[in-house]
């Protein structure tokens, strides 16, 4: 019976340590944990996915952090006035051509942080926007070429983004070979360990 009371009390204490959540915070977190089961199920059995290339890697559930509103953020972007293009290195070693577009002024955990963003040329030839970086658990408990940030452009310079780290994701040539995706340079790297989103796939 006592070992039973102690049981309880410690499980009481476990839980009334951890994190209170508003009704919203926790219908956003529900929304965010349906999202990564809806990619694990495209992963799995979609013709496109990386696990149905030519070099067949053995498919299981993305691994990911826990889902934290801490890391969701909201800011204008600032745009470069003098667009330089640079050159981008492929993780198979080829030379991509982009645009500094933007950047975003961000306070992650106390450090002020400039995130990138990216315009390159699609083959189609639409444009398409990128920001991609890597922190302090790159290639520790993330990929270790670092991780990206869906992104869609609004021609609205008082447009109000909403940048969620819980949706950072790994390129494809973090699950497969017959891939190869854009490194991120050191003006890309955030001094502070990102534990949202995805984490590393291989061990």
């Amino acid at each position: 019976m006592k070992k039973f009371i102690l049981f309880t009390l410690v499980v009481t204490l476990f839980y009334s340590c951890g994190k209170n959540y508003t009704p919203e915070q926790e219908q956003y977190i529900k929304k965010i944990e349906t999202e990564r089961e809806a990619k694990n199920n495209e992963m799995k059995n979609t013709p496109h996915s990386p696990f149905k290339t030519r070099t067949q890697v053995e498919f299981h559930p993305l691994k990911y952090y826990d889902v934290d509103p801490g890391f969701v953020f909201e800011a204008k972007m600032n745009l470069y006035e003098i667009k330089d293009t640079i050159n981008i290195q492929g993780t198979k070693g080829e030379q991509r051509k982009t645009v500094k577009f933007g950047w975003f002024d961000l306070n992650i955990q106390n450090t002020p942080v400039k995130l990138n963003v990216y315009e390159s040329a699609g083959r189609n030839g639409q444009n398409y926007y990128s920001i991609w970086f890597t922190d302090k658990t790159t290639n520790n408990e993330t990929y270790g070429v670092g991780r990206y940030l869906h992104f869609q452009y609004i021609p609205d310079p008082d447009h109000i983004y909403t940048l969620d780290f819980n949706t950072a994701f790994n390129p494809y040539c973090a699950y497969s070979p017959d891939y190869s995706c854009a490194m991120p340079t050191k003006e890309d790297y955030i001094d502070v360990a990102i534990r949202a989103g995805e984490k590393k796939f291989h061990d």
